[in-house]
């Protein structure tokens, strides 16, 4: 393991860079808040932790799935959930700051990336959070049947979402572990001409009868790559106050439910795991 680190603009923030896993991780300190950090694997953006205000997303995406955590129950109400991938913990930090008393799990393959942020980014030590390191399908199997209000997905290898997490048989998993109006979240990655996201759409409405998509105009049109949040349940959803929440974001997004999100599916077929594939790799500008 190699360790580095160089100046910020802040006197006591250092850049920390490590070789993990999954690549090489950074955690950059944000030069507009003393104790916030972004952390890249590889030079992709994972997370962004605000130490000092966990309930700050900055993140687009993250704000969306932390729309949903919000609208899974009454505001307050301590849940169960599942994070499957597990970044900087932004989302499992949020869900305690926001509703104290929950119980969370994190499943994350990357131990030595766990480490990292256990180290740099600890986590506040009354949260009820357990952090395991393993593969998530494998994680989410060791989950009682009914146990999550809510279970989020946001696995990333190498920038691409694993093949074995894109199928109907995880998904029956997923559900297996929700517990009656839980929800499920995953955050989704793709570009023109969208085959992957539509797939996925299609592989969720062969799993869960209530359907919603939130995304960027743009990238719903195809027009770039970018990211999707795409939330699923077997019952009725919050559709019009996820809806209003996603449509005045600092960066405002669309969602698709209904009619609306059949015909963006198009036609597609759901995923299995003998057909399943990697999520697309991300164009280079991306990033840059």
């Amino acid at each position: 393991m190699a360790r580095n680190k160089r100046r910020g603009r802040a006197a006591a923030a250092e850049a920390v860079v490590e070789t993990v896993a999954g690549g090489v991780a950074e955690l950059i300190p944000d030069p507009e808040r003393a104790r916030a950090w972004t952390l890249l694997i590889d030079g992709a953006p994972q997370s962004h932790v605000d130490l000092d205000d966990p309930a700050r997303l900055s993140f687009a995406y993250q704000r969306r799935l932390g729309h949903v955590a919000d609208l899974v129950a009454p505001p307050g109400r301590p849940l169960q959930v599942v994070h499957l991938g597990g970044g900087a913990f932004t989302l499992a930090r949020y869900v305690a700051a926001t509703r104290p008393r929950s119980t969370q799990q994190i499943v994350e393959l990357d131990a030595p990336l766990v480490q990292l942020v256990r180290r740099e980014l600890p986590l506040d030590p009354g949260a009820r959070i357990r952090v395991r390191s393993t593969d998530a399908r494998a994680g989410l199997g060791k989950v009682p049947d009914g146990w999550a209000d809510l279970v989020i997905a946001d696995v990333f290898s190498g920038a691409r979402t694993p093949a074995h997490l894109t199928s109907a048989e995880f998904l029956t998993e997923v559900r297996r572990v929700l517990a009656p109006g839980g929800h499920y979240a995953a955050n989704l990655a793709d570009g023109p001409p969208l085959a992957h996201l539509r797939g996925q759409v299609a592989t969720a409405a062969a799993v869960f009868p209530e359907l919603a998509l939130a995304a960027d105009p743009a990238v719903l049109r195809g027009r770039r790559f970018g990211n999707a949040v795409l939330v699923a349940s077997g019952t009725a959803l919050p559709v019009a106050e996820l809806t209003r929440r996603v449509a005045t974001d600092p960066h405002p997004g669309r969602v698709e439910h209904g009619r609306g999100l059949t015909d963006f599916t198009g036609g597609a077929v759901a995923v299995t795991d003998a057909s399943a594939k990697d999520s697309p790799v991300p164009p280079a500008s991306v990033f840059q």
